[in-house]
């Protein structure tokens, strides 16, 4: 079992994650019609603004010491009565299926007790896969589903209480 750690990124290592979004975006662009800029890379403007807000909150993902993906914890939410959402998770290609992700999001849950909203667009089916079997386990089927258009696409909201003691 590899040892995985999630860590609260500084402001120093918000450049890291700004470039791990190249990735995250390519990723994406297998669902959503993104494309490359002239020089090769996806026109991604700074988040300042989001990074400054604080509920915002960046953390890295390391995987025996080796940096292996990024997650932010943020209060952008679109259901009713939830207060935190997961605005990105990006775990490397080379790391998933190690039980990364789902490590990750437990400890999230663990971590910041409360109301959570998590939400993936519908065309991307392995986020569809895995969030369909881990909710359920991490919520223990306590959580609710619904379909909702964000930016034009279908997606899925999972809406769940984390306790205020570990899962």
């Amino acid at each position: 079992m590899p040892l995985i750690e999630l860590y609260a990124a500084q402001r120093d290592e918000l450049e890291t994650i700004e470039n791990l979004m190249q990735f995250y975006t390519y990723d994406f662009s297998e669902w959503l019609p993104l494309k490359l800029g002239e020089q090769g890379l996806f026109n991604i403007q700074p988040k300042l603004d989001y990074w400054r807000k604080p509920a915002t909150r960046p953390f890295l993902i390391k995987v025996d010491g080796e940096l292996a993906g990024f997650v932010t914890v943020d209060d952008q939410t679109h259901l009713p009565g939830a207060d935190l959402n997961i605005g990105y998770f990006f775990v490397s290609r080379r790391f998933r299926g190690q039980g990364v992700a789902k490590f990750v999001a437990s400890t999230l849950l663990s971590r910041f007790p409360g109301q959570w909203q998590i939400f993936h667009i519908d065309a991307n089916q392995p986020a569809r896969l895995f969030w369909a079997k881990v909710i359920p386990a991490l919520a223990q089927e306590n959580f609710t589903t619904q379909q909702q258009t964000v930016d034009g696409y279908p997606c899925t909201f999972y809406r769940l209480e984390s306790p205020t003691t570990g899962l």
